[in-house]
C-alpha cells in the first residue's frame, strides 16, 4: 500500500477550513478508495449520497468528513483560512524538505 505525506483536514462540526488540520504520513490502497490516518479508515466520497465539496473522504465509524490532499509548498492547504497544520513527527523532516524545494516521498517523477 502507497504511503504518502498529505494534508488531512477535519470538515464536520467545523466552519469552512476552521477544522483543525495535519500534515500527516496516510496509507492509501491500491485503488486509492480507502486511507488510513491516525487509526481511523477513510473512504473517498463518491455518489450522490455523500457528495460534498468541502469533502472527499469520510470516516467508515464516525462518518466524520475530512478533506485529503497533497501539500503545498506555499503552506496554502486549507482554502480560505490559512493557519499552520500540525505536523506529525514522523513526516516532519521530509516534509520540510519539501517546503525547501525536495520531491516527496513517492512523488519524485510528479
Amino acid at each position: 500500500m502507497p504511503d504518502r505525506i498529505m494534508f488531512v483536514q477535519l470538515k464536520t462540526g467545523y466552519n469552512t477550513d476552521a477544522g483543525p488540520s495535519w500534515i500527516s504520513m496516510v496509507t492509501f490502497t491500491n485503488t486509492w478508495r480507502t486511507a488510513y490516518f491516525h487509526g481511523r479508515t477513510l473512504r473517498r466520497v463518491t455518489g450522490t449520497a455523500y457528495a460534498n465539496y468541502d469533502s472527499n473522504f469520510y470516516d467508515v465509524e464516525s462518518d466524520e468528513r475530512y478533506w485529503v490532499a497533497g501539500p503545498k509548498r506555499d503552506q496554502t492547504d486549507a482554502r480560505y483560512r490559512h493557519h499552520k497544520p500540525v505536523v506529525d513527527e514522523d513526516c516532519r523532516e521530509q516534509y520540510e524538505a519539501f517546503l525547501v524545494g525536495a520531491a516527496l516521498p513517492g512523488r519524485e517523477r510528479g
